[in-house]
């Protein structure tokens, strides 16, 4: 599983930063992407000392986007 590989696979590399936490061409969300990738071996410390990491996407459309794992919306959120 590419998900949790330490290294970045190479379509990481185009990535655009997503600022609603979905596709940020097609508005797909997160849950739509073909391939995913967490890099949790560099995560940022917050000034709460809570941790975020970036999380890759590569969405159905072939745009690679990503977003910070705090700014995920909550599974509540996504199920009323």
């Amino acid at each position: 599983m590419e998900a949790f590989t330490r290294n970045a696979p190479d379509w990481t590399k185009t990535a655009t930063h997503a600022f609603n936490f979905c596709c940020p061409h097609c508005e797909a969300s997160s849950r739509e992407a073909k391939k995913v990738w967490l890099n949790r071996y560099a995560p940022v410390t917050m000034e709460n000392y809570q941790r975020k990491w970036q999380e890759f996407y590569l969405c159905e459309c072939e745009q690679v986007w990503w977003a910070w794992s705090n700014e995920r919306p909550s599974f509540k959120d996504n199920h009323n």
